[in-house]
């Protein structure tokens, strides 16, 4: 006997696309979702009326509420600004050697000019002013120009070697590989060795000595130990800037060195500049 058919409900009507026997159907999409594309759209049309959105060739259109992120931290910074007004008007008017003496200009030079030393001076100097190859230890107390907050502080404002600053500090060591024989430059290499403390040849040595009294004496002195008129460093505390092993030394005098440090006034103001060389002679190495 066979048996009798079940009644099947109707499909729902499809897209019209099989594979493998599956139908696509084409159910209606639910009634809430449909709600909530509809009002993206109209958010994302209101957004772009009210708000700035589409570009342009030079800007962006500024929407009808003119709102700029701009505009809100170019706020933010003024009104920090203006209350900072007051202390830094006092700080510019204070005697640099005093400014340590009084609490509030010695704390807000500790924050502010901490702040202003990561900000344009740790890239080159480190975050903990340790310096690095070419660039000085903020630390110690080994100055090329000298480590008083008033030498300080015109080393900040003028810079060092620039071409943007007629008042930068200046010095240049000649390369003397264009005058001295490479055998010269290598006696008074194992000179300088020998005034710093280091491993050297002895003959060698001797026989730079008069190279050195005639080429290198003018500038880092007679006992080598430097010139901060002229910002010729000490040779004799084995403190140094490049490196001091005989290949390092060689390639020095060789050569020569020509660091620059840009002049800051003009990109910061007379108060961060005194906050910044506060914190920097604050930091241990300051006389």
């Amino acid at each position: 006997m066979s048996k009798k058919p079940v009644a099947r409900k109707p499909d729902p009507s499809t897209t019209g696309h099989e594979w493998d026997g599956i139908r696509e159907f084409d159910n209606p999409m639910p009634r809430w979702w449909l709600w909530t594309f509809y009002l993206t759209i109209i958010w994302g049309i209101g957004y772009t009326v009210l708000y700035p959105a589409w570009p342009l060739v030079n800007g962006v259109t500024h929407g009808l509420w003119g709102f700029s992120t701009r505009q809100e931290v170019a706020a933010d910074i003024k009104a920090f600004a203006d209350r900072n007004a007051p202390i830094e008007a006092k700080l510019v008017a204070t005697n640099l050697t005093d400014i340590a003496k009084d609490p509030d200009l010695a704390n807000y030079t500790q924050n502010a000019g901490h702040a202003i030393f990561l900000t344009w001076c740790a890239q080159c100097h480190g975050a903990g002013a340790g310096g690095a190859k070419g660039f000085p230890n903020l630390l110690d107390n080994d100055w090329l120009w000298g480590g008083t907050i008033d030498n300080i502080h015109t080393t900040i404002t003028h810079g060092i070697r620039n071409t943007t600053d007629p008042d930068a500090r200046f010095s240049q060591m000649p390369a003397f590989g264009e005058i001295l024989t490479p055998e010269e430059i290598d006696q008074v290499a194992n000179h300088v060795l020998a005034i710093s403390g280091q491993p050297n040849d002895a003959g060698l040595a001797a026989a730079g000595t008069k190279i050195f009294a005639d080429n290198c004496a003018s500038c880092h002195g007679e006992d080598g130990k430097g010139n901060r008129e002229f910002g010729a460093p000490n040779l004799t505390d084995a403190i140094w800037l490049y490196g001091g092993d005989p290949a390092t030394i060689k390639e020095t005098v060789t050569k020569a060195r020509f660091g620059v440090m840009p002049a800051w006034q003009g990109r910061l103001t007379e108060a961060q500049i005194r906050a910044v060389a506060s914190y920097v002679h604050g930091l241990g190495g300051g006389e």
